[in-house]
């Protein structure tokens, strides 16, 4: 197949590259790990994209998740100029965020107050401080395979042995605040239960993507989670929940809602703002009631609470809060993994999806259940052919395959059935 078109974005990068470090502002847009020149995207509507070439993709990355109802829904397009009528930014309080706040508190029992920031990495920064803050303990536990964002304590791999404090795994960060963050693997309740017992003194939290889906979608054992849960609560060390991709995308209340286990503190993504830069955080009153200005543990932000984005998460949430929305999303995108899924098993190909509502996962692992991070095959040459071969269909995946993919509410049962069929194309294609 003719492999489509990138002059524009050539130039565009070529470009970037006199501006940025490698041409871009976030390090998996530089197509690395795929290779070839990264597609300069022009605009989005529904579940497509264009790149400046003028190429048309049917979209499964949603800007990496947090756009559940596609791009440009008219709901939430209206509600932003609205708003920006009124003005961007005033770094002071407005009704939007009240509104907001309402329509999540509402639904989501175990949180009784929130408080907003501007990204995923900066809720998980400030609720890791707060458990420092609430507990009076510093250190921190967190599992192989989870990303909670560019946090220097938790930009940490773990060592060697059994139960391990972590190394920097980022330049920049040092040993020693490495070192208050240990790692564990992740659905291993022997070393947990070890691990928590040994340090129940010092551990401020665990913190844990109950849905790990950074580093390939590592489904856990609900047993794994509820023991977690179990011996938190037991050895007074809190639970936090990094739902920035979970969150309001497999159910309105996220994992803990899907599994029916409550976090102390959780932690939204952008999800929650339509798209646009928007993070938080929210716990029971009494360990808010450690944020400042109400206690000792500081957090601000000039653009928290940014009216725009306010504006955007109250017209998306509005419409996610609707009967039946998560399960048709799930409904829909079970069709289009199980078509694909046959399709591979039919032709003996060593591939799988793996899905959980509407985020799923491209292995090529066959039917192998992947549940840690070292369990993921490095030789991601498979997924680098597929998503060329898709690329040439007009189907854009985000340019990892450690990466996730996301259905929106704009992908119908047409556009998924059209994308099933060119999946299977590009499967024939690439095991040919």
């Amino acid at each position: 197949m003719t492999p489509i078109k990138r002059t524009v974005s050539a130039e565009l990068f070529t470009k970037s590259k006199t501006y940025f470090p490698g041409g871009v502002n976030s390090p998996v847009r530089a197509f690395k790990s795929v290779g070839g020149t990264p597609l300069f995207i022009k605009k989005g509507d529904g579940a497509y994209l264009w790149d400046e070439d003028g190429n048309k993709f049917i979209d499964f990355c949603c800007s990496w998740g947090p756009l559940i109802l596609g791009h440009n829904n008219p709901n939430v397009y209206n509600s932003v100029i609205s708003a920006m009528a009124n003005g961007a930014s005033f770094g002071a309080p407005t009704r939007l965020e009240n509104q907001l706040a309402e329509l999540i508190l509402s639904r989501i029992s175990f949180i009784d107050k929130l408080r907003f920031v501007s990204s995923g990495t900066e809720a998980v920064m400030s609720a890791i401080r707060l458990a420092r803050g609430y507990s009076g303990k510093s250190k921190i536990l967190k599992f192989e395979g989870c990303y909670h964002g560019h946090v220097d304590s938790l930009m940490v791999k773990a060592g060697s042995g059994l139960v391990t404090f972590g190394t920097s795994s980022s330049a920049g960060v040092p040993e020693p605040l490495a070192c208050e963050t240990i790692v564990l693997p992740l659905n291993d309740t022997e070393k947990l239960r070890k691990t928590l017992v040994q340090f129940k003194e010092e551990l401020a939290c665990v913190i844990i993507e109950p849905i790990p889906a950074n580093n390939g979608l590592l489904l856990q054992d609900k047993s794994f989670l509820s023991c977690l849960r179990e011996w938190c609560s037991e050895l007074g060390i809190l639970l936090v929940f990094d739902e920035v991709i979970s969150g309001f995308r497999v159910a309105f209340g996220g994992a803990a809602e899907l599994y029916g286990i409550t976090p102390d503190i959780v932690v939204y993504g952008k999800i929650i703002g339509g798209g646009l830069p928007v993070g938080a955080y929210g716990a029971k009153s009494e360990i808010m009631s450690f944020v400042s200005p109400d206690g000792p543990v500081y957090q601000a932000g000039t653009l928290s609470g940014n009216p725009v984005a306010m504006s955007a998460g109250i017209a998306q949430l509005t419409t996610c809060n609707q009967p039946k929305f998560y399960e048709d999303q799930e409904a829909r995108t079970k069709t289009m993994v199980d078509l694909i899924n046959q399709h591979a098993a039919s032709k003996k190909y060593n591939f799988e999806i793996v899905q959980i509502g509407s985020i799923f996962w491209i292995s090529f692992a066959g039917k192998k259940r992947i549940q840690d991070a070292d369990a993921i095959n490095p030789d991601m040459s498979k997924f680098n052919e597929l998503h060329g071969a898709l690329l040439n269909r007009g189907v854009y995946l985000g340019p990892s395959g450690y990466e996730v993919g996301f259905v929106s509410f704009a992908h119908t049962p047409e556009i998924l059935s059209m994308a099933t069929s060119l999946f299977c194309e590009a499967l024939d294609d690439i095991y040919s």
